[in-house]
């Protein structure tokens, strides 16, 4: 993650089912649904202002800290996601062992 992504907080919009983070203004965001023990995430976005910037990558990263912080356990449906956790396999830590995406 870019440096000035660190201090961005990650907020969790239970409202619109989103995690997002706020640049300049414009949003990044992550659409999840939630079960018990378990998030799935859906889709990956980023306001055309900030596209190139890195803040889908930040919003993953820090989404990903959220899951393993929170006990939850990961479903990465959306193929941003999907990719960086194959960009980055130590985060197989906490995908869902019943996901069978990284296998194939």
């Amino acid at each position: 993650m870019k440096p000035e992504y660190l201090e961005i907080p990650l907020v969790k919009n239970e409202e619109l089912l989103q995690f997002e983070i706020t640049v300049e203004g414009h949003k990044a965001f992550i659409v999840y649904k939630e079960r018990p023990h378990t998030i799935t995430l859906i889709h990956t976005e980023t306001e055309p202002e900030l596209e190139g910037k890195g803040t889908a990558t930040a919003v993953i990263e820090k989404t990903l800290a959220y899951v393993e912080e929170n006990n939850f356990k990961l479903i990465p449906l959306c193929p941003l996601v999907f990719a960086y956790i194959k960009r980055h396999p130590e985060w197989k830590r906490i995908v869902d062992e019943n996901f069978k995406g990284f296998d194939e």
